[in-house]
């Protein structure tokens, strides 16, 4: 092989060798390169735009993440005033039903009271009349003579009494 004899052909070989060398440093470094850095330039410039966008979406993203929580919380806060506002009212109004229940009530049972002292008031001048004419009677049968009525009255009241 022809290629492989170094005393004959040295000088031609390194000099096609330096050429086609050359011609690939130059053709790669002249019209790959500047086209790979351009890619790769254009590639770093938008991962850099698309990193500031999501940053700017992740602050406008927890931005409207706060005023929703902030919204919640008054909301919440809201309806916390309204239903102490209600139970204050309703506590109120149950009040005054009870002030007016308890009034109407005390009323009844006064009047149940004065009713029920009248009927004892009757029931003990009944018995006192019954027990005035029994130890009348009874007098009568053991003496054979009546006691007069006021006397048995008053006697059966002392009894009773």
């Amino acid at each position: 092989m022809p290629q492989f004899d170094f005393g004959t052909v040295f000088i031609p070989q390194v000099a096609w060798l330096a050429i086609i060398f050359a011609v690939l440093y130059f053709g790669v470094v002249r019209l790959t390169l500047p086209k790979v850095g351009k890619v790769m330039q254009a590639r770093e410039d938008q991962v850099a735009s698309d990193l500031d966008t999501a940053e700017k979406a992740k602050a406008s993203a927890d931005r409207l993440a706060a005023d929703y929580d902030a919204g919640v919380a008054a909301a919440q806060e809201a309806a916390r005033a309204s239903l102490t506002a209600s139970r204050v009212k309703s506590a109120k109004a149950i009040e005054k039903k009870l002030a007016k229940a308890n009034e109407k009530l005390a009323a009844e049972a006064e009047a149940a009271e004065a009713a029920l002292s009248a009927a004892r008031a009757r029931a003990m001048g009944e018995i006192e009349g019954v027990a005035a004419d029994a130890a009348a009677d009874i007098v009568e049968k053991l003496t054979g003579k009546r006691p007069a009525g006021a006397q048995a009255n008053a006697a059966a009241r002392s009894a009773l009494a």
